[in-house]
């Protein structure tokens, strides 16, 4: 158990509510709980939603049906829910409605507070004049708004009427919204007069209205007045959110859906060719996030929870209906982690108490790169519980976060999965030890393994993440493309999921990821993945931020290309190139010497952080970039095409 730096006890060992489930079942250790969940997860999903009080309009008749095959399962049939039911309307029948449900802090530190009894007032309200619209069950809706407390509103009262949620970042340019509206065939959007970044506007209203000439099936755009700016308005189309909602009943009844009714299709944000249309379901999507907030992050009524995100990213419905359906309150936010204050995030946590903070790696490396001073002046005492995903850490960075954000006393839950599974297939507990960048292990009933090439288990060392079993929450196929979903996923080992990303197991028994199997790069016959090229480069006191690509290379067959970003008081020179080449092949060998390294003002990321390395490398090698959408900054773009 060599570099196991945080080991449970105490609350976390007792007090957890995945340790109540345990004793509830007379199961003793984490081995013999992950076991059994994979043994048979037809008992564990039966046992945990009962233990979650997931609540039905009518109860299931079974837990699964498999006769279509794994890629096609369908999960609780006969049963009928909704999320709403779960995640609001069974808070307040319970009396609990005058507990504090979420918190909106703007940008320019405007506080608002929302109870469970008038969040769900809200959203009755507006769920209410949309279905006096003609939006009815199987309708599509878009948001496509900042992160406030309306998105929120938004999101649910979709799911309440059982119109189909399609939450969409509202960074992305007017043709990455069309397509998603287009392809969804969206009868309603709703949007805002725009927001800010940086204190600069974000014209959110006139990039709605080019996307909506290009989508004709919505009929209906409701905008919420957010900054107050002037913004066209479109007549017999357009309507002011509060005008929309005015006069409207604050109890609408909760649509009773079938298990199976679709709940919300999250985009995937490639960087090539046409976005995936995942389909969500009501059950399946509750009975997926309500088991990882309540057993991986312990969340309680008494819990208030942030992960930092966008309702684009999957992490924001996520964080919604797990946080809301455990009875917590959480916290939206649109102001960047370090602005207008590099300690904005610090600040935050301490307002508000936080109990849970969730957050990239690519957002801690940034934020390191302020010092430890500024970090370290924030107790922030009330934390409990840290969190990421989005991409493999590097040591350093995990550490720092350990240490300076967590104060070494909270357990950083590195979780993985995805837009495909709404969820994770690899997270710890809070009974398990952790090591530096670890995920400990497969989440529950997860049956998830490492591979080889051939499909046979690896039990120690690196190779392909699959799944061996069906989830509640797997997608139900991409939407209007089946063909493409099994092609993703089912192609390469028939009858297991494979999930396109390398893991690793170590003699512990530990768990890591090594990135993207998509993104490997092979050189001269070794396989490495970026993020071990990258880690190396983090390492180096001069960088705050890397991205390797592998790129052709006529005797080697691929070579490795860096580009790193330089934290603050370090100065480009051909010096640090070659100190930085070197610090390459110390931790990975001489055959993995760079060819080059690259000084780049900055690396184009998604709005989840996540750095896009297939547009960095077709930027480098001269080749069309396709659909940057997902890209949060476009000028990062040419901070890659004027890199040094």
């Amino acid at each position: 158990m060599q570099d196991v730096v945080w080991t449970p006890e105490g609350d976390y060992l007792e007090q957890s509510n995945v340790r109540r489930f345990m004793r509830k079942h007379g199961i003793d250790t984490y081995e013999e709980l992950l076991a059994r969940s994979t043994a048979d997860i037809d008992w564990f999903w039966a046992a945990a939603l009962e233990d979650l009080e997931v609540q039905w309009q009518r109860p299931y008749d079974a837990v699964r049906d498999s006769s279509r095959g794994f890629e096609w399962t369908t999960w609780f049939p006969g049963g009928r829910t909704n999320i709403v039911l779960n995640c609001l309307d069974r808070h307040i029948a319970a009396g609990r409605g005058d507990r504090p449900a979420m918190v909106d802090e703007s940008e320019d530190g405007t506080v608002r507070t929302w109870t469970y009894a008038e969040l769900a007032a809200d959203v009755s309200r507006l769920a209410d004049a949309m279905r006096a619209d003609g939006i009815a069950p199987g309708d599509a809706v878009g948001i496509y708004m900042p992160m406030c407390g309306e998105v929120v509103v938004a999101f649910f009262a979709c799911l309440k009427i059982g119109a189909v949620a399609i939450p969409v970042f509202s960074g992305f340019a007017a043709a990455a919204l069309a397509v998603r509206l287009q392809d969804a065939e969206a009868k309603l959007l709703i949007t805002a007069d725009g927001g800010t970044r940086r204190a600069k506007p974000v014209p959110i209203k006139a990039e709605a209205d080019r996307a909506v000439a290009e989508a004709p099936t919505v009929r209906r755009v409701v905008v919420l007045r957010k900054i107050g700016g002037d913004c066209a308005m479109t007549a017999d189309r357009d309507v002011w959110w509060h005008d929309y909602v005015d006069g409207r009943r604050t109890d609408a009844p909760t649509e009773e859906l079938d298990a199976e009714h679709i709940a919300m299709i999250l985009f995937t944000s490639g960087t090539t060719g046409r976005p995936k249309g995942c389909l969500h379901t009501h059950a399946g999507a509750l009975a997926q996030i309500a088991k990882e907030l309540a057993y991986a992050f312990d969340v309680k009524p008494d819990s208030r929870f942030c992960w930092v995100t966008d309702i684009g990213w999957m992490m924001g419905p996520w964080m919604m209906i797990g946080v809301a359906h455990a009875g917590g309150s959480f916290l939206v936010t649109d102001a960047p982690p370090n602005y207008p204050d590099p300690d904005r995030l610090w600040q935050l946590v301490e307002r508000h108490r936080l109990t849970h903070l969730g957050i990239s790696p690519t957002a801690i490396r940034l934020l390191r790169t302020y010092g430890d001073d500024i970090v370290d002046a924030h107790a922030m005492k009330t934390l409990r519980y840290l969190g990421s995903t989005g991409e493999p850490w590097d040591a350093d960075s995990w550490m720092w976060f350990f240490e300076h954000v967590g104060k070494r006393r909270c357990p950083i839950l590195n979780i993985s999965g995805g837009t495909e599974i709404v969820g994770c297939h690899l997270s710890p507990l809070p009974i398990t030890a952790l090591k530096p960048c670890t995920l400990r292990g497969p989440g529950l009933a997860m049956d998830v393994d490492v591979v080889d090439e051939n499909g046979d288990t690896v039990p120690e060392g690196i190779g392909h993440l699959v799944c061996r079993q069906p989830a509640p929450s797997m997608t139900r196929g991409f939407l209007n493309d089946p063909e493409r979903y099994l092609d993703t996923y089912f192609s390469k080992f028939p009858g297991i999921w494979f999930h396109g990303d390398w893991a690793e197991r170590d003699a512990d028994g530990f768990w890591f990821l090594r990135g993207r199997s998509d993104d490997t790069i092979k050189v001269a016959g070794k396989r490495t993945g970026p993020a071990e090229v990258e880690a190396a480069l983090i390492e180096h006191e001069a960088v705050a931020e890397a991205a390797a690509i592998g790129v052709p290379h006529d005797i080697k067959g691929e070579t490795v290309v860096c580009f790193v970003v330089l934290a603050p008081g370090h100065e480009a020179d051909e010096t640090l190139r070659a100190a930085l080449s070197d610090q390459v092949v110390k931790h990975l060998g001489k055959t993995l010497r760079p060819e080059a390294v690259r000084f780049a003002a900055a690396l184009p990321k998604t709005r989840s952080a996540k750095i896009v390395r297939g547009v960095i490398r077709s930027l480098y090698l001269g080749e069309s970039i396709g659909d940057v959408a997902s890209v949060e900054d476009p000028s990062t773009l040419d901070a890659i095409t004027n890199a040094q």
